[in-house]
């Protein structure tokens, strides 16, 4: 069975990754609230599921993507139930086909495991080599639900402040496409 534990506006007590401390000193400068559940890692669409019905949102999906020389990267950002078509993507933005960053690349641009791609891993792109796309459906979501750079926790918090403020206090500014 999968674990989920109960919903907190808590920090976790103790900092799996360097990513996952600078989040939540990030929130609390801002002094954003935020929901949070701990989980076993989530595997499945419904392991997802359950962690929506849980925070009471809908959890993105993030994906890391690069060219073929892997010198231009791409956090694009969508709803979860989108089906990704990577020629849809690079239609829709102008630039020669996007593949997915490999293990090594993700743990390098972003800080994160597999399965654990955030938009906050751009605090950790002081370069600002990582271009933010986010797909224009997100943007009607009052909630953002996303992983906090760890595979076991996930957390939900206003999307126009992820839009509106955090974006802009780690110097990216997002570019808006609709597929």
């Amino acid at each position: 069975m999968f674990y989920i534990s109960e919903v907190t506006n808590q920090a976790p007590a103790e900092f799996k990754t360097p990513l996952q401390e600078q989040v939540y000193r990030t929130l609390q400068q801002f002094a954003e609230p935020f929901e949070r559940v701990d989980t076993a890692p989530a595997i499945t669409m419904e392991d997802c599921i359950r962690i929506d019905e849980q925070l009471n949102m809908r959890t993105v999906k993030t994906l890391l993507l690069c060219n073929r020389q892997q010198t231009k990267f791409y956090l694009y950002i969508t709803t979860a139930g989108k089906p990704f078509v990577t020629k849809d993507l690079s239609s829709a933005m102008g630039i020669p086909r996007v593949s997915f960053a490999s293990v090594d690349l993700l743990q390098n641009v972003l800080g994160t495991d597999v399965g654990a791609a955030t938009v906050f891993g751009v605090l950790l792109d002081a370069t600002q080599k990582v271009e933010v796309v986010i797909d224009k459906a997100v943007m009607a979501e009052e909630w953002y639900g996303c992983s906090d750079g760890t595979t076991t926790s996930y957390m939900k918090v206003r999307t126009s402040w992820v839009i509106n403020d955090f974006l802009t206090y780690a110097k990216h500014t997002p570019t808006i496409i609709e597929i």
